[in-house]
């Protein structure tokens, strides 16, 4: 059934550089890279080796506790190179790319007329099963498991994320596709976040399903927040999810046969001359973005995905597997005298109104900033105040969910709401928290720890 909610607690990041809607052609990279660390608790099997050629949805790795679950290749090419870290741990797979791209076929199939076990099957060997994100843990999809719902947020409330009534205006056939196909693993229990001001006109509006609006602030956009409202999850409670990138590419392996990883990416950020976007594949180059420079003598931070949860890749790295979203930011590393007790600062914002940031409007500003990585102090004794709640949409205890992990208290850590929540969804958190704590990783360690005791 149908329901809007109105979320007021939350926090929009009034950050510069947003990308600037424009068409461009699809762009290349020499060189791409499978990263396994894209991926929570798969330990990679590599199926290839260097020298290799593969195609466009040829398997490059399995993941070892559950070979049925392969990892395709997003481009054609050879292996050029495989990665380790410490312990020989696999860190990347690298792919130089042909000039003429050639690509894995599968079977065109309706998916009305296969049973769910085929289903399954075609998305497990054509590497589209990954894209299927299982909640609690974050983790891919068990392939034994029927989820009690599936779950699938419209919209992207982060800092500059991309505007998906532009990146997926021409792609109403594959999303269609695409829930064919969940309906057919989850008939009837296949759910669509929208934010309320979405237009009528917007592709999603099409979309079969059962709908639900949203309005408010980040991280309103996010899947864990809407589907604490509903359909929460729990220790035996396992929701599956999706973004519309993940649903447009399971569309197009069922209309074309094909594993395709191409999406419409936002440059953006402050530290940029100009933003935009950008059609790539999956684990493609950031250095190829020559169309993209830097301002004259900013030294940047890159990063894969959004401000508050993408990672760090420098201008060497690559795209991550789920990213839409490239950002630049100026990197820190400044001091200044007096910088906290000097209020009235109308280049500086605070969450807390530390500066006078509300007079900018007044006095002819943007209320936009150009936000750089300094942390603005150092970590410092972890308190309890109500910053957490004031930007968490959720009713749970971040302060007393994060001691909880930090102590190890599996007991605690249940009832406390860790089954509810991913890094992601306390991001924002992190960002306001006055003791400078890193939350995400925390977070993650206590899912690991869960995930290991759970076994």
């Amino acid at each position: 059934m149908s329901a809007c909610f109105k979320l007021r607690r939350g926090l929009d990041v009034p950050l510069k550089g947003s990308a600037h809607p424009m068409a461009t052609p699809l762009a290349c990279s020499p060189l791409y890279t499978l990263k396994p660390g894209d991926f929570k608790n798969i330990t990679p099997k590599l199926l290839i080796r260097e020298g290799d050629t593969v195609q466009a949805g040829s398997p490059v790795y399995c993941d070892k506790e559950n070979p049925r679950i392969l990892f395709t290749a997003p481009v054609s090419g050879t292996i050029q190179k495989i990665v380790r870290g410490e312990k020989r741990k696999i860190t990347g797979i690298q792919i130089l790319a042909h000039q003429e791209q050639m690509q894995e076929q599968f079977p065109v199939a309706d998916p009305e007329k296969l049973s769910p076990e085929q289903i399954r099957e075609l998305l497990l060997q054509s590497g589209c099963w990954p894209l299927i994100t299982r909640r609690p843990y974050g983790i891919p999809a068990h392939p034994e498991e029927t989820p009690k719902a599936i779950y699938i947020s419209c919209f992207d409330s982060a800092p500059l994320a991309p505007h998906y009534d532009f990146t997926f205006a021409g792609s109403f056939e594959p999303l269609q596709m695409g829930l064919k196909v969940l309906e057919r693993l989850c008939p009837g229990k296949v759910h669509l976040g929208l934010r309320d001001t979405t237009s009528p006109h917007s592709v999603f509006r099409r979309l079969p399903g059962i709908v639900h609006t949203f309005s408010g602030p980040h991280p309103a956009g996010n899947p864990g927040v809407q589907m604490h409202h509903v359909c929460p999850v729990g220790k035996d409670q396992v929701v599956w999810t999706l973004t519309p990138l993940g649903l447009s590419i399971i569309g197009k392996l069922f209309l074309y046969g094909i594993f395709d990883s191409t999406r419409m990416v936002a440059v953006t950020g402050p530290a940029l001359t100009r933003t935009g976007y950008i059609t790539c594949h999956a684990g493609f180059q950031v250095g190829a973005l020559t169309s993209f420079p830097l301002k004259d003598g900013m030294q940047a931070r890159i990063i894969s995905g959004n401000p508050l949860t993408g990672d760090l890749v420098g201008p060497e790295g690559f795209l991550g597997f789920h990213h839409q979203q490239i950002t630049c930011l100026p990197e820190g590393g400044s001091r200044e005298l007096l910088g906290w007790a000097r209020p009235l600062r109308l280049n500086k914002f605070s969450a807390a109104r530390t500066y006078i940031t509300y007079l900018a409007p007044l006095l002819g500003k943007t209320g936009r900033f150009s936000l750089d990585t300094n942390l603005n102090g150092g970590e410092r004794a972890f308190v309890i105040t109500r910053d957490y709640q004031k930007v968490l949409p959720m009713d749970i205890f971040v302060s007393h969910l994060i001691k909880a992990i930090l102590a190890e208290d599996i007991d605690k850590m249940e009832k406390l709401g860790i089954y509810e929540v991913l890094p992601e969804d306390l991001a924002l958190c992190e960002f306001v928290c006055p003791s400078k704590i890193g939350i995400q990783d925390i977070l993650q360690k206590g899912i690991d720890l869960m995930i290991k005791e759970m076994q």
